[in-house]
């Protein structure tokens, strides 16, 4: 390893470490409701999609909403990448990718796993990256910490 990926490893320790303490606090304080920065959106949001904040949900409603809501991404990323020829942000012009290729990186986004066997640049548009892959990458994240909370709360 050559002097200067060493310090890069040193540099992204040492960072890393500093935020450990801030970054949990700060998490555990959105976890508990004493952090409402984002309450006018996250009210907005609530009301658009009808859910009452006051209810707490129970086991089965977190399980069928990860479920669903997973469903739902396995679904638009599979859907994506088998149409991606006919879709815009499509330069290079590729075609579909084939269905296994497909499945698979679709569930290993449902199911968190993220393995893919494809090199992006050569075989998916511009779009299948950005609202396909890039999207799944936050939100496949997202589902599983907030499972990570449904079962802390448990």
């Amino acid at each position: 390893m050559t002097a200067n990926g060493m310090l890069q490893l040193a540099f992204f320790t040492a960072v890393l470490l500093a935020l450990v303490k801030p970054l949990g606090a700060y998490m555990a304080a959105v976890y508990e409701g004493r952090v409402r920065f984002l309450a006018p959106l996250e009210r907005l949001l609530f009301a658009v999609t009808r859910v009452d904040a006051t209810r707490d949900m129970g086991w089965r409603e977190y399980a069928m909403a990860y479920l669903w809501f997973n469903i739902a991404g396995l679904v638009a990323v599979y859907v994506l990448q088998r149409l991606q020829a006919l879709l815009p942000l499509n330069p290079a012009g590729f075609g579909a990718v084939s269905p296994d290729l497909s499945f698979n990186t679709a569930v290993s986004f449902a199911t968190n796993t993220n393995w893919q066997s494809y090199g992006g640049e050569t075989t998916l548009s511009y779009l299948s990256q950005m609202a396909g892959l890039t999207s799944q990458n936050f939100v496949s994240a997202a589902a599983g910490m907030a499972t990570l909370v449904a079962f802390i709360r448990g």
